[in-house]
């Protein structure tokens, strides 16, 4: 994970002022040493996606800090209820998320609120373990948004409840994006302060995910669900 950085396509970024990640100092003494494996979440399906491009933005700078980044495309995703778990789209979103470490979730502003598609994509995401394990439990999330207009904090604020809800790690940082359509140019963002805010979240996401991802069952382990299990054992052995 200490490879040198790759920046070419990175023309907004300064050069030696975008650090490697410290993995000696960040990883846990169990930490599986792969690269820190991101899930990029996106919430419109226009062809110029706003909240799609600042996603992938960040995916530039996570893979330059040595990450491995994955997309789930939402077009064909089903409603919640209109079909169930077997369905092509639904099984893809829930691989990714088996597979990730990380999720960023990118959305614009619609009528004040996130849109239709990104809620969808997290109503799939189920709390129930599968194969016994909680999808998201533990892992890292990072929350982002786009408007038209002027600056917003409504999606990203509405993202941190779901985060939580979900028992994600949502990081501190985040990345807030007015006026979007002014900030790019031929599909990439333009160097400003709001470039540089995306930088800071995913250098900040890639050091959290880091630092999490091998101490999760020490973070996740729940006073009340050990309750549960002794209770279940002791239901077990008197039965």
């Amino acid at each position: 994970m200490n490879s040198p950085m790759q920046i070419d396509d990175m023309s907004n970024i300064v050069p030696g002022a975008l650090k490697p990640l410290d993995t000696d100092a960040l990883t846990g003494p169990d930490d599986p040493g792969h690269p820190p494996r991101i899930l990029l979440l996106y919430g419109s399906l226009r062809d110029v996606s706003y909240s799609r491009l600042c996603a992938e933005e960040g995916a530039r700078v996570l893979r330059a800090l040595g990450c491995e980044t994955r997309f789930f495309n939402p077009s064909g995703l089903p409603l919640p209820d209109d079909a169930d778990e077997t369905h092509p789209k639904v099984a893809e979103l829930r691989d990714l998320v088996m597979w990730s470490e990380g999720m960023v979730w990118s959305s614009p502003e619609r009528h004040g609120a996130m849109t239709g598609i990104m809620k969808t994509q997290i109503d799939w995401i189920p709390l129930s373990p599968i194969g016994g394990i909680r999808p998201t439990q533990g892992k890292t999330l990072a929350v982002m948004q786009v408007s038209g207009g002027s600056q917003s904090f409504n999606v990203v604020n509405q993202l941190r409840i779901l985060g939580r809800w979900m028992r994600l790690v949502t990081i501190p940082n985040q990345s807030s994006v007015p006026m979007a359509w002014k900030e790019f140019e031929d599909g990439r963002m333009k160097p400003s302060s709001l470039y540089n805010r995306i930088v800071d979240v995913m250098e900040e996401l890639a050091r959290f995910t880091l630092m999490t991802r091998a101490r999760d069952p020490m973070l996740t382990d729940r006073y009340s669900e050990r309750v549960e299990t002794l209770e279940d054992v002791h239901q077990r052995v008197s039965g």
